[in-house]
C-alpha cells in the first residue's frame, strides 16, 4: 500500500500467496475546492473514487495463452505452486499423470476380459452365477485388505517408495490375471483366477492409498497436505478420463488375441517404467533404515576418528583419544536428500545393514538390526531354552549392559553367525537388536541404529583382521570382545557430544530428524 504525499489517494497493490502481483487499485477523494464542500454540504455526498488497474490485462494474445495456463495451473496445481510444495513435486507428478493414462487404457483391455470370462455374450451365462462370483471377489479382496494392513500398517510411512511402487506391480498382475480368465475352464479355476485379482486389487489399494498420503505429506511445504491430495486427485481424474476417451478407441480396434496381449504387455511394461520414475524422483527427507545406513556409513566413513576405532593397534603408539580430535574442523560429509535418492534401492532386504563407501562397491553387508524388538525377542536372540516354558536361560550380561546403557534410551546387543562364502571362508554375519526404552525420541532411535551400524562394522574388521585358523571363537571371549566394542563405539559417539555434531550437520543438510522412520513393526518399549 503506497500513500502520496498529498493524501488524497491511496495505492493498493493486490499479491497472491508467492507475493505476485495480481492487481491494483488507486482510491482518490475529489478536489476539496470552496465550491465543492458547499456542494457535499448540500448533497451529504463525498465518495471516493477508485481505479482497479489488472496486472494481466494486457493484450487479448496475452490473455489466450498466459491467463489459460494461468488458470490450468490454479484448477490442478496446490495454490502457491511452486513455492508451496517440494522441488520434487513436478518430476514425480509428470511421470505419476503418465503412467495412470497407460492403466486406464491397460484397465479398460482387462475389463473386457473379465466380461468376457463371466458370461457376457453367452446365452447360456446366468447372472446369478455372475453376481456370485463378484460377491466373492469382494469379500475375499475386504479379508485381504485387513491382514494386509496389519501386517505391513507400521511399514507403509517408512517404506513409502517401495510400497508405492508394489502397490502398482499388484494390480498389473491383477490385470494380466483379468486377461487370462477367458482361457481359464469355468468353474473352481476360474473362479480362483478372478478372486487372486481382486486380492491383488485389495492389497493394490491399501498399499497405494497408504503410500500416497506419505508422499503428499512429504510434498506439501505450506501445511496444505489436504489441497495436495485433493488436486491429485483432480489430476488423475482427468488423466484417467483422457485414457478413457483413447482406450475406448484401442478397445474397438484391438480385438484378436495376440494383438491384444502385446498392446496390454507393452501398456503393463510403460505402467511399471513410469511408476518406477516417478518414485525415483522422490527425495525423502526423513531417515529409514536404508537412508540412515547411507548416510552414516558416509558420515562415520570421512570421519578421521573412525580409524581409531577399526584399527586400534595402529594407532596405539600416539596415544591419543578421539576427544583429542574434537577440537579441529570437522571434515564429515554428509549427503543431501538429492544425492541419498540416487544410491537408494526401491526394494531393499528389510533390516539390512550395509556399510556404504567410495572405496566399496557395492556396499558391504555387515548383517542384519531388528530395532523397537521386545524383551523376549532380544534374549531369545542368543538363548537356550529350558525345561520350562517361562523361562531361558541367556549368555547376553544384562547386568553390564544395563550399565552401559544407563544413561541411554535403548540398549544395544550384537550376536554372530558364520555364514559360508564362494571361497569357502567362513565370514561371521552380525545380528543387532536394538531394545527401546520408554523415553525413546525419534534422534534416540537414530543414535542406536547408527551405533549398530558402526559396532558391526568394528566387529567385521577385527574379524577379518583375525589368523585364519581362528575359525571358532568361545562364548567367553565373543562376549567379552562384543562388550569392549561397544564400550568403545558408544564412548566414540559420546565423546565431545559427537553425535549431536552429527545431527547438527544433518539438520543443516535438509534432512527431517524429528520424523521416526526406522520402525517397520509394532513397536516395544521397555523400563529399566
Amino acid at each position: 500500500m503506497a500513500l502520496k504525499d498529498d493524501s488524497t489517494a491511496i495505492t493498493f497493490t493486490e499479491v497472491d500467496e508467492v507475493n505476485h502481483p495480481t492487481a491494483t487499485y488507486i482510491y482518490s477523494e475529489p478536489a476539496a475546492g470552496p465550491a465543492r464542500l458547499e456542494q457535499d454540504k448540500k448533497h451529504r455526498e463525498n465518495w471516493g473514487r477508485v481505479d482497479v488497474a489488472h496486472a494481466s490485462s494486457t493484450t487479448l494474445a496475452a490473455w489466450s495463452s498466459k491467463s489459460v495456463l494461468d488458470f490450468l495451473v490454479e484448477v490442478f496445481l496446490p495454490a502457491g505452486y511452486p513455492h508451496s510444495v517440494t522441488d520434487d513435486y513436478a518430476p514425480y507428478q509428470l511421470f505419476d499423470s503418465l503412467q495412470a493414462f497407460s492403466s486406464s487404457i491397460a484397465g479398460l483391455l482387462s475389463s473386457r476380459a473379465v466380461l468376457q470370462g463371466v458370461g457376457v455374450g453367452n446365452a447360456d451365462a446366468s447372472p446369478t452365477a455372475a453376481l456370485l462370483l463378484h460377491i466373492l471377489q469382494d469379500s475375499s479382496g475386504r479379508i485381504a485388505t485387513i491382514l494386509f494392513a496389519h501386517r505391513v500398517g507400521t511399514a507403509l510411512e517408512p517404506e513409502c517408495k517401495m510400497y508405492r511402487l508394489a502397490a502398482d506391480i499388484f494390480n498389473d498382475l491383477a490385470m494380466i490375471l483379468d486377461c487370462l480368465s477367458p482361457m481359464i475352464p469355468a468353474g473352481a479355476p476360474r473362479v480362483t483366477v478372478l478372486s487372486t485379482a481382486g486380492v491383488l486389487r485389495a492389497l493394490c489399494g491399501v498399499a497405494g492409498g497408504s503410500s500416497k498420503a506419505s508422499l503428499s505429506a512429504h510434498f506439501s511445504r505450506w501445511g496444505n497436505l489436504a489441497e495436495v491430495n485433493a488436486k491429485d486427485s483432480s489430476q488423475e481424474t482427468i488423466i484417467s478420463l483422457i485414457g478413457m476417451l483413447v482406450g475406448s478407441f484401442v478397445v474397438s480396434r484391438v480385438t484378436n488375441f495376440s494383438t491384444t496381449w502385446i498392446c496390454l504387455l507393452m501398456l503393463l511394461a510403460l505402467h511399471l517404467s513410469l511408476n518406477y520414475a516417478a518414485v525415483r524422483s522422490v527425495q525423502m527427507t526423513s531417515l529409514n533404515r536404508q537412508r540412515a545406513n547411507i548416510v552414516f556409513s558416509t558420515l562415520l566413513n570421512t570421519d578421521p576418528d573412525v580409524t581409531q576405532l577399526l584399527h586400534p593397534e595402529s594407532t596405539k603408539q600416539q596415544h591419543q583419544s578421539p576427544a583429542q580430535h574434537s577440537h579441529q574442523p570437522p571434515s564429515w560429509k554428509t549427503l543431501t536428500p538429492a544425492h541419498v535418492s540416487k544410491q537408494e534401492k526401491i526394494f531393499e532386504t528389510d533390516g539390512i545393514l550395509r556399510w556404504s563407501s567410495s572405496t566399496i562397491t557395492p556396499p558391504h553387508t555387515l548383517g542384519y538390526c531388528r530395532i523397537g524388538i521386545s524383551l523376549q525377542q532380544f534374549l531369545s536372540s542368543a538363548a537356550l531354552s529350558t525345561t520350562s516354558s517361562k523361562s531361558l536361560r541367556t549368555p547376553i550380561p544384562m547386568p553390564q549392559l544395563a550399565t552401559l546403557f544407563s544413561k541411554e534410551d535403548y540398549i544395544l546387543y550384537l550376536t554372530s553367525s558364520n555364514s559360508s562364502s564362494s571361497s569357502s571362508k567362513k565370514t561371521p554375519t552380525w545380528h543387532a537388536n536394538i531394545l527401546l526404552k520408554n523415553t525413546t525420541t525419534s534422534q534416540s532411535q537414530l543414535k542406536a541404529w547408527a551405533h549398530a551400524l558402526l559396532a558391526a562394522r568394528v566387529l567385521s574388521t577385527s574379524s577379518a583382521a583375525a589368523p585364519p585358523a581362528a575359525d571358532f571363537i568361545s562364548t567367553s571371549d565373543q562376549i567379552e570382545a562384543t562388550m569392549d566394542v561397544l564400550h568403545r563405539t558408544l564412548e566414540f559417539l559420546n565423546e565431545g557430544s559427537r553425535f549431536d555434531g552429527y545431527t547438527t550437520v544433518l539438520t543443516d543438510n535438509g534432512w527431517d530428524l524429528n520424523i521416526a522412520a526406522l520402525e517397520t513393526r509394532s513397536g516395544r518399549r521397555v523400563v529399566v
